[in-house]
């Protein structure tokens, strides 16, 4: 099953308050030692002095959570989407930087997977994620060999 990603889909940019809570919660999390069991237990207390409540969650989720946290401390803007999430090409064209024409040319050449709906096409975020994984390897590839020859040439790189 697939997940569209609505086109009022946001992404959270922390303030800089938001960024120093998550620095200093992101510090204690990451004390925890989460990789020796599958679930943990998290005690919510009410600022008003309310009840405390106590929630286990998949200690998967808790890792998730410390890369968000570490994201947002650093005041980057996050978003959470699912691998299996079908993107619209202009969603595509925002998360690879480039435009949309671009994407759709990719499409056409069938360097990204997509399917169709109706006259629009979808693309899934892990087949996106791939592409770019294999264009970032090839330009980093290509990036050494141009580095290795100023090198050689004594440019003083």
């Amino acid at each position: 099953m697939s997940t569209l990603i609505p086109e009022n889909f946001e992404t959270v940019a922390p303030s800089e308050a938001d960024a120093l809570l998550a620095r200093e919660s992101s510090r204690l999390l990451a004390t925890r030692k989460l990789n020796r069991r599958t679930s943990a237990r998290i005690r919510f207390v009410d600022d008003g002095g309310g009840e405390a409540e106590t929630v286990s969650v998949p200690t998967s989720a808790l890792r998730l959570f410390l890369h968000l946290l570490t994201e947002m401390s650093q005041g980057h803007s996050v978003a959470l989407i699912p691998t299996h999430a079908e993107l619209t090409t202009q969603q595509a064209a925002d998360i690879l930087n480039v435009s949309r024409p671009y994407v759709v040319k990719l499409l056409d050449e069938g360097k990204i997977p997509s399917r169709a709906v109706g006259k629009y096409r979808r693309v899934r975020f892990d087949d996106l994620m791939a592409y770019k994984r294999k264009d970032d390897d090839a330009r980093a590839k290509i990036l050494d060999q141009l580095t290795a020859e100023a090198q050689e040439l004594g440019m003083g790189y």
